[in-house]
């Protein structure tokens, strides 16, 4: 995993997710699921295009299970979007990096114009 997607774990979700000041995306995995695997380079490079104005983090349900029986999490993989503590967008399945970036957009502060200067033409 790469240095922009931070793991994090029942301990660890409130503080890293749902106090967080910015959106988070969560991707409820499992080292097992193969849709998972070919998810992470796209979970990656978001988390790296993205990393000035949202937080990427990925949880393992099985080494996790509280917090995915919280949210209940039954296909994986599962993204959630969280914003100011509150889930506002779930997607189960691969998605594409375009729709990533839309619902991560959608919630971000920043103006439109911004992320044409930020992230360039997607």
């Amino acid at each position: 995993m790469n240095e922009s997607v931070k793991e994090v774990t029942d301990n660890s979700f409130e503080h890293e997710v749902l106090k967080s000041e910015k959106p988070v995306l969560v991707d409820f995995w499992a080292a097992w699921c193969a849709p998972c695997r070919m998810l992470a380079p796209t979970i990656e490079a978001v988390a790296e295009q993205y990393s000035e104005i949202a937080a990427v983090v990925k949880l393992n349900v099985d080494d996790n299970p509280s917090t995915a029986a919280t949210y209940g999490i039954k296909g994986i993989p599962t993204l959630i979007l969280f914003n100011q503590g509150k889930e506002v967008e779930r997607v189960i399945g691969a998605i594409s990096k375009q729709s990533i970036s839309r619902m991560i957009e959608k919630y971000s502060t920043l103006p439109r114009t911004g992320f044409t200067q930020l992230i360039g033409h997607v």
